[in-house]
């Protein structure tokens, strides 16, 4: 079977790292491996709301594709631009693959949001499948388009070896670009009042322009506890999670969740809301944007040395029960393989 993949401009770009990018390149690699034809369409440009340049491009590159083939775009790439991609659904197979909801981007005005959210819709009935990366997302995508099925394929995750740690308890890691959706302010907020207790904290992602974190981090006198690394891949990246005595990830909006994963399979524990299908019973999932019970989280994992044994425990026995790329690749390939030419 040949695939052709249209992505996002940027998928490989170390500088900004995204579970988007990494879930559409793990897949590419190991469709390969499984003999699938990947031919990779890369289209630059500012999705999901492109230029007119962008737009031609995606365009263009539809037009090229021979009728009856199957074509698996990037949500991001497809779903803000129905008007150019719907009118190939007809010759096409067209799969869409959503990370994320477009409207659910923090911080977008109202009227760019239900813009978006009209034109996802429109794009994703046009579409011949539909895949969203877990099974919560998969159900809310239906139910919030109206969509007959939506195939759930969930990220896989790379074998690691058991964190270290540093002392076990005062190491915290969050690994997240740092967006309004991420929650980084409910987690400085948290960590503001528990000073009294020994820890730090790097945040590890990229940092957008205009986002009052630093400020916040400031205001607070939490410079010298909180680290903002920057994106790490690679070595650099494991060795941050190795050196993690606890995983915390804010978020206010995820699909998925593939940095929980990437902690457990290391056995680290995790606290984080959004996730519940890539934490599982592996840690402690908390209600978004909920100060109050990150801080007596937070408190409780400082002080009590019964429960930090139990959220470790939690978190070994989660790591037994996580899939491989492979699984992911082959399960994502059994969608365009049941489509009729």
């Amino acid at each position: 079977m040949t695939i052709h993949f249209v992505l996002p401009g940027g998928v490989d770009d170390p500088t900004s790292p995204s579970g988007g990018n990494v879930y559409d390149r793990r897949v590419i690699q190991s469709l390969g491996k499984l003999g699938t034809d990947v031919r990779e369409i890369t289209i630059t440009g500012s999705w999901p709301q492109p230029d007119d340049t962008a737009r031609s491009r995606l365009h263009q590159a539809l037009t090229g594709i021979e009728d009856g083939a199957v074509v698996l775009l990037d949500g991001l790439v497809a779903c803000g631009v129905p008007e150019v991609v719907v009118p190939h659904a007809g010759r096409l197979r067209l799969v869409v693959l959503v990370h994320l909801p477009l409207a659910d981007e923090t911080g977008l005005p109202p009227a760019v949001a239900a813009r978006l959210e009209a034109a996802e819709r429109e794009c994703l009935h046009a579409a011949r499948a539909v895949v969203a990366t877990s099974p919560w997302a998969a159900r809310r995508l239906a139910e919030h388009h109206g969509l007959a099925e939506v195939h759930a394929v969930t990220p896989g995750t790379d074998p690691a070896p058991l964190a270290t740690g540093t002392d076990g308890v005062s190491r915290l890691l969050c690994v997240a670009s740092l967006t309004p959706r991420k929650g980084h302010d409910v987690l400085v907020e948290a960590l503001a009042t528990v000073t009294d207790l020994p820890w730090t904290c790097a945040f590890v992602g990229p940092e957008r322009s205009g986002h009052p974190v630093r400020e916040l981090i400031a205001r607070h006198g939490l410079g010298d506890r909180i680290e903002l690394v920057g994106p790490l891949t690679g070595d650099p990246l494991d060795r941050a999670y190795a050196a993690a005595d606890l995983f915390v990830l804010p978020s206010r909006a995820e699909t998925y969740g593939m940095v929980v994963t990437e902690a457990l399979a290391r056995g680290v524990p995790v606290m984080a809301s959004c996730v519940p299908d890539a934490l599982g019973d592996g840690g402690l999932l908390l209600p978004p944007g909920d100060v109050t019970a990150f801080a007596r989280a937070l408190r409780r994992w400082l002080t009590d040395e019964d429960w930090r044994r139990d959220l470790r425990d939690r978190a070994l026995k989660r790591r037994h029960e996580l899939s491989t790329w492979d699984e992911t690749a082959a399960q994502l390939a059994r969608v365009p393989a049941s489509l009729r030419p």
